[in-house]
């Protein structure tokens, strides 16, 4: 048993997985924090810390059948294990088995927030000259709105991902397919048997990985640390301390409710009239700088098609108001079937990035609802989320190559 002192940033599942515990152990060893709606910096936690899987290597079991036992590489194996990292035999030996995920830059270790996203765009940076980074704005709070771009081609296509703030398990999921897809380029190998190479020279990527961080932030870790809004957001939340189901910007204002496509029929359908956690459409389009810079940022650029990455109903949305173009209803179907995912013709909503990207531009643009259940989403889903979301980016990218659809410049 040890103790530790609760540091700004962190969260239940975030000292959990960092002392390799479950949840429940760390929350049973903690009842006063567990009943509490976020931790306090300073307060003090039983920690036991967990060692991890253990395995007695047999007599005569190579280092390398130990490592596909575990669906591991043998170099990640002896990495884990540096003390007989050098020794050919392991017989009789008790070792560390690390995760098998270790193999992958992008992890979700207890909860993911914005100190992720930096860390892991910086990582991808450093291991892969194909991966670039910059800003497209800042948030309310003054946090860098970073996006990421990968590929030299003529057709660009844009994904974003955590609009809404607790559907932030939308921003790993991007950031996991931005890796895989770097990895199997830099070591020239095909990516679930589509080739990387090509995306690289017929297409650009551009992800705005995390469009509200403030919102991400809160309903991470509330507002119990001397939070600037304090006051304000525990008013328009009604007096509840957890924001585990907020939306909205730290505004109170709905981001994906920002954009001006019919925005003021929006408005009046929702019926909303005062920031809270969910659909305020604010008091005019793209009052908001976090939509005012997505917004901005795509007039700068001529996507070919746009995703907007939201949780959950494992749903694609194409249309808007019957001013899509034409291949939008065929492509929906394409990415249906490599995500299998369900698309649908949706009506009755504006003001969305989706609509306003389709009105503006003339160009496909989705809304892909991700996963099943309530937000935020169980990370328990990730895994297979990275995949049925890879699979669909995958075949958008392919796109122009193998149907000739969509085209466009930068």
């Amino acid at each position: 048993m040890q103790w530790i002192i609760v540091k700004t940033g962190d969260t239940l599942p975030r000292i959990a997985s960092a002392y390799r515990m479950t949840k429940e152990l760390l929350c049973a060893l903690n009842p006063e924090a567990a009943a509490q709606p976020y931790l306090l910096k300073g307060q003090m936690l039983r920690v036991m810390p967990g060692t991890g899987r253990r395995y007695a290597v047999p007599p005569g079991e190579t280092v390398r059948e130990t490592a596909q036992r575990f669906g591991l590489t043998e170099n990640q194996l002896r990495e884990k294990n540096p003390e007989i990292a050098k020794m050919t035999d392991w017989g009789g030996c008790c070792i560390d088995i690390p995760d098998a995920d270790v193999k992958s830059m992008v992890n979700i270790e207890g909860e993911y927030g914005y100190r992720e996203l930096l860390r892991d765009i910086q990582r991808l940076e450093t291991r892969y000259s194909c991966v670039e980074s910059g800003s497209i704005g800042t948030s309310v709070m003054g946090k860098t709105l970073p996006y990421v771009r990968i590929g030299q081609g003529a057709r660009h296509i844009h994904v974003n991902a955590s609009v809404h703030a607790n559907e932030w398990l939308t921003t790993p999921v991007l950031m996991r397919f931005i890796e895989e897809y770097a990895e199997a380029y830099h070591s020239h190998s095909l990516w679930h048997n589509f080739d990387p190479e090509r995306w690289m020279e017929e297409t650009t990527l551009w992800a705005v990985p995390m469009v509200n961080p403030d919102g991400v932030e809160l309903v991470q870790e509330g507002v119990v640390n001397h939070h600037i809004y304090a006051s304000q957001l525990l008013e328009w939340n009604g007096g509840r301390s957890h924001f585990t189901h907020w939306k909205a910007n730290i505004r109170g204002v709905d981001l994906n409710d920002q954009f001006p496509a019919h925005w003021d029929e929006e408005a009046a359908r929702r019926g909303i009239l005062s920031p809270g956690p969910r659909d305020y459409a604010g008091t005019a389009p793209l009052t908001e700088p976090e939509a005012q810079a997505l917004a901005s940022w795509t007039q700068e650029h001529a996507f070919a098609a746009v995703v907007s990455l939201h949780s959950q109903g494992q749903e694609i949305y194409w249309n808007y108001r019957d001013l899509e173009p034409r291949e939008s209803a065929p492509l929906s179907r394409k990415l249906a079937k490599a995500s299998g995912y369900k698309a649908v013709k949706l009506g009755g909503s504006d003001a969305g990035y989706k609509d306003w990207f389709i009105e503006t531009f003339g160009r496909p643009g989705f809304t892909v609802e991700v996963g099943l259940g309530v937000n935020p989403l169980p990370v328990e889903q990730f895994n297979d989320i990275c995949v049925e979301v890879g699979m669909l980016l995958a075949a958008l990218l392919s796109h122009k190559e193998r149907e000739g659809g969509v085209s466009g410049q930068a």
